[in-house]
């Protein structure tokens, strides 16, 4: 007897070392299919926890990366050390969606870091330092912007694409409006990022904006992710980025519950800190920081 149950313990160890993870510290993991394995060719999605406002880091399957977003100038560091800590001195894409300080902030940090190749950002003005001091910046490490709006192509392979869906028009009364969307589609699986676009902005898009996980707009506010919109995404997962206790009282409960007709898995920076999405372009697992 004590025979079987040494091999069948030992059966279970070899079994149980064939799962690769790639956990935060404390992290849960969910997974939508009972048999996910890491694999050297997954996209991996980092939306990074800078409080109230937006970073997110993707290494995309090729070998390239992204960051879309900096959050505040005060959470650059935030940023810096969590692509540092992946190990990456260069990043191949950034992008700015808009002109807010909670996007654009610690892009100038992140810019003096590491070696980028290509920005993108919308044509939109802001008198603010900090969008002045970004722009400084960029002259000085002499890159030159490329304008981000609907119909640009960032990348197209066999498997792998990315595409900017908005914005679709030249003027906005509201800063929100400029946002870059941006959907990049791997395999099977689509990620939809949308800034701070607003309610307008959804509606411009004639595109095809179905994606299995949503970054949702404006970190949940009810100005975005109207019921026509998220009809059309029919997102499986959804994802906030959002600060504790902030004034604003993002996410808008009715946001959730509209979110809710769609997914239950809905996952908020606030309370479950950085969240990372993988994908190898047919399954999909999220890891969360807590």
């Amino acid at each position: 007897m004590k025979k079987i149950i040494i091999v069948l313990m030992f059966l279970v160890l070899i079994s149980g070392c064939a799962k690769i993870n790639l956990d935060l510290p404390n992290s849960n993991s969910s997974n939508t299919t009972n048999e996910f394995e890491a694999s050297e060719d997954e996209l991996v999605a980092h939306f990074i926890d800078v409080g109230q406002g937006d970073a997110n880091f993707i290494e995309l399957p090729n070998g390239d990366t992204m960051l879309i977003d900096a959050g505040e100038a005060y959470e650059s560091d935030t940023v810096i050390d969590y692509i540092e800590n992946l190990g990456y001195t260069d990043i191949d894409y950034v992008i700015g969606t808009h002109p807010h300080t909670d996007h654009i902030g610690g892009l100038t940090d992140v810019i003096n870091t590491f070696d980028v190749s290509s920005i993108y950002m919308p044509k939109a003005v802001s008198t603010s330092k900090t969008y002045e001091n970004l722009l400084e910046t960029i002259k000085d490490k002499g890159l030159s912007i490329h304008t981000g709006k609907a119909g640009v192509e960032v990348l197209s392979e066999d498997n792998l694409s990315i595409e900017m869906l908005a914005p679709n028009a030249e003027k906005y009364s509201s800063m929100n409006n400029y946002s870059i969307v941006l959907k990049i589609t791997y395999g099977n699986i689509s990620f939809l990022y949308t800034g701070d676009a607003e309610a307008l902005s959804e509606k411009e898009i004639t595109a095809d904006v179905e994606a299995d996980v949503l970054k949702v707009g404006h970190h949940g506010s009810d100005t975005s992710s109207s019921d026509d919109f998220l009809a059309r995404v029919n997102p499986s997962y959804a994802i906030i980025s959002v600060g504790a206790n902030n004034s604003y009282n993002h996410p808008s409960s009715s946001t959730i519950e509209k979110l809710e007709k769609y997914t239950n898995n809905i996952y908020r920076t606030d309370l479950n800190g950085s969240i990372i999405v993988k994908s190898d372009g047919i399954n999909i697992e999220v890891e969360t920081e807590k």
